[in-house]
């Protein structure tokens, strides 16, 4: 019998054993900015995360960001100092005393041994979502106590079965034997029996009890997780609502009346950088311009014409200076008339940015249509067209002599593509494969220009222009956009190639990154930054522009651009300033020398010019812009109807064509169909190559209408170049080789 007990599990079980859960909480310094350099702010160390908050009673509602520990690197700096870096970001922290820095050292690197430790040993794929390491080694330790919990259970139930089974022998013995004199020891087994049965009974009992204690348990403490998170989400989609409806307000009042705004403009962004640590800010530029501009004085410096559209002083050729009795600028102006100048108001739709994001979590955003809200009416390859704003620079270089004449007005140019892009945040239609544009202005501009999508994935076109005032220009631009969270990048990759016809001058140059800033939160505004290098293949002069990124510190002006032409002996010959949204004007070297400033003991070079001369001045925009997309005169026009266009010209895109004129609701609903189209398309050819390849046949690849993938000759690059034909067939109304995609 004694066996028989000893047998029984435990009717108390031992403990749930979880993994230790490293907890410290405390206040440390926090580097935030320049501004306000070090912050106190309350850290919490738990679950391999450190969070940290303004307050202590901001735990229950704002967390102002958290570092995962189990991919950070732990530096201990000077006398209280560390250094924490996660994911490409660097966080500078400050402890009061050697013995506090020194314990938040132990706990934070204790931390990330054990979040390290269950990363490496999680069996989870990770396609449920961003479920912490240590939420689930608990959930694990929990589950593994209520199966231990479910095989005592099950041993009890045999035991019960076994000795149930035995007291019913021994009763019926009993009945059998009754008044015999075997009777004694026959009561005496039988009690033996029933004692087990209910020691047997009372250990199920128990476990039972223990089971539903800790499934009740943790039930509750997931109830409670569960709810939380719930209450957090809520609270974080009302907060995001509150934050769009102020910001609609904001805007709202500007518009009523905007002179009221206008002085406190910078004051509000000094609140706003007030309330959030954690805003971006751009250092002050350390890397300051390689030379130093002084304006020449006395006989060398010619005095200024009185006209500010002159390019140069009075000693240059008469055919690069302005000519104001030129007629051709009146009978463009009367030709661009002709033309329409407004397309309907913008309808003031507001967009819950959050209300469409929550929905994407966990799914594929290319597959996720994205409404109408964020785009313009104009596809990209109207936006590449729009380039071609300022032509007549090109048609004042194409009657230049001198090549460094020529190639600051082409630099003149590259800047100008720019000068639209100010206050247009809005997305571009993105080119249905196939997909084209054409810009006829024979007339009045003497160009013409045909572009084409020639690849989906990547999305890449392809642009050619030809010029009757003496210029070819031609481009394959791939789009790379990078989403940071707080603003996206969008880089332009290849090459824009420019040809004059009558001197054989070949430029080549890039773009720069476009930077759309506030994505999520506040005004959108977009910024340009980097450097563009224009090389004239012919001639080997060359031109560096640097356009400097926006920095809330920098004394500079903003959306600024320098650049210094230099022939192929590497001399520099102008000076070239303003900025990518207004002007550009250029200033003649006349002497040079080494001067002092320079950074890391390197000396400037002081460059002594003459007064600069206008080479650019932007255009104003049309009246209400601010109602039309903030379109230019040209891009008014772009998409306006044209007759005998091509079936694929982006003019006779339905979508683009329903938001331009206000009925956004029917533009989404064909741009979904559109692109669910192209989805099937692209299956379909990709069926049809697996097709080719398992039955030995050479694959098809997609082959663009109008342009052809070759080399280029000058800089040994894969491009896109026109292969002629479309205005031929623009000429005959043959459009039978077209594909369909509308």
């Amino acid at each position: 019998m004694n066996e028989l007990v000893k047998s029984l599990p435990s009717p108390t079980l031992p403990g749930i054993h979880f993994p230790c859960m490293d907890a410290y909480k405390g206040w440390l310094f926090k580097w935030t900015n320049y501004l306000k350099g070090y912050q106190r702010r309350w850290f919490v160390l738990s679950n391999g995360l450190l969070s940290y908050y303004r307050t202590q009673a901001e735990m229950a509602h704002t967390c102002r960001g958290t570092i995962p520990l189990a991919t950070a690197h732990i530096e201990v700096g000077d006398t209280c100092h560390l250094v924490l870096t996660s994911g490409g970001r660097s966080y500078h922290l400050k402890a009061t005393s050697e013995g506090e820095c020194q314990r938040w050292v132990s706990a934070l690197q204790q931390a990330k041994a054990n979040a390290t430790l269950l990363m490496h040993n999680s069996d989870d794929s990770g396609d449920e979502g961003p479920v912490q390491q240590e939420d689930r080694a608990l959930t694990q330790g929990v589950l593994k106590t209520l199966a231990s919990k479910l095989d005592d259970l099950s041993t009890c139930n045999e035991l019960i079965g076994k000795h149930g089974a035995a007291l019913q022998r021994s009763l019926s013995e009993l009945e059998e034997l009754r008044g015999s004199s075997d009777s004694t020891d026959k009561v005496k087994a039988v009690n033996e029996r029933a004692t087990l049965f209910r020691i047997t009974s009372n250990a199920m009992i128990n476990a039972c009890r223990d089971f539903l204690d800790v499934a009740e348990s943790h039930s509750r403490r997931w109830q409670k997780a569960l709810q939380y998170e719930r209450e957090q989400r809520h609270h974080l989609e009302e907060t995001i609502e509150q934050l769009a409806k102020q910001h609609n307000n904001l805007e709202r009042a500007w518009r009523e009346n905007p002179t009221s705004y206008t002085g406190v403009e910078r004051s509000q962004e000094g609140d706003a950088s007030d309330e959030n640590d954690e805003a971006e800010f751009f250092d002050a530029m350390e890397e300051s311009p390689a030379f130093i501009t002084v304006t020449a004085t006395g006989d060398i410096q010619h005095k200024r014409s009185g006209s500010n559209q002159s390019m140069m002083s009075g000693v240059v050729p008469n055919d690069w200076t302005h000519n104001e009795n030129d007629t051709s600028g009146t009978n463009h102006m009367q030709l661009r008339r002709t033309r329409r100048s407004r397309i309907p108001d913008k309808p003031n739709y507001s967009l819950n940015l959050w209300s469409i994001m929550k929905n994407c979590i966990g799914k594929d955003l290319s597959k996720i249509p994205m409404p109408v809200n964020f785009n313009e009416p104009l596809s990209m390859l109207q936006r590449l067209t729009e380039d071609l704003e300022y032509s007549e620079l090109l048609d004042r270089a194409a009657r230049c002599d001198s090549s460094l004449e020529q190639m600051c007005l082409v630099a003149a140019f590259s800047v100008s593509s720019y000068s639209t892009t100010v206050h247009r945040t809005a997305k571009p239609f993105n080119p249905l494969l196939g997909e084209t544009y054409e810009l006829d202005r024979l007339e009045e501009y003497g160009y013409r220009s045909i572009s084409e999508q020639v690849s989906h994935h990547p999305p890449a076109a392809a642009h050619h222009v030809t010029s009757q005032r003496g210029w070819t220009l031609w481009q394959h631009i791939t789009i790379d956009s990078k989403f940071r969270g707080k603003y996206i990048s969008v880089v332009p990759l290849g090459n824009i190639h420019l040809q004059f016809h009558s001197s054989g001058n070949h430029y080549v140059w890039s773009k720069v990154t476009s930077t759309v800033h506030n994505i999520i939160v506040g005004k959108l505004w977009i910024d340009q930054s980097g450097d563009i290098d224009i090389v004239n293949n012919t001639t080997k002069d060359t031109c560096h522009l640097k356009f400097s990124p926006y920095s809330y510190f920098s004394r500079e002006v903003p959306r600024k651009v320098t650049g210094v032409v230099e022939d192929r002996e590497g001399t520099a010959h102008y000076i070239l300033s303003g900025t990518w949204d207004d002007k550009m004007e250029n200033a003649k070297i006349v002497d040079s020398s080494q001067g002092c400033g320079g950074s890391e003991g390197k000396q400037k070079t002081v460059y002594q010019t003459l007064q600069p001369k206008l080479l650019w001045k932007k255009y104003p925009l049309p009246d209400n812009a601010e109602n039309m997309h903030f379109f230019s005169s040209l891009a008014l026009t772009l998409n306006e109807q044209e007759e005998g266009i091509a079936p694929t010209d982006s003019r006779l895109r339905p979508d683009q064509r329903l938001m331009e004129a206000g009925l956004w609701d029917e533009a989404n609903g064909q741009k979904q169909r559109l692109e669910e189209r192209q989805r099937l398309e692209r299956k379909k050819r990709e069926a049809q190559a697996n097709q080719a390849l398992e039955e030995g046949q050479d694959i098809e690849v997609y082959q663009p209408m109008w342009f052809e993938k070759r080399t280029d000759d000058t800089t040994g690059e894969s491009t896109y170049i026109y292969r002629g034909g479309y205005w031929e067939a623009k000429d005959r109304q043959d459009w039978s080789q077209c594909p369909e995609i509308f």
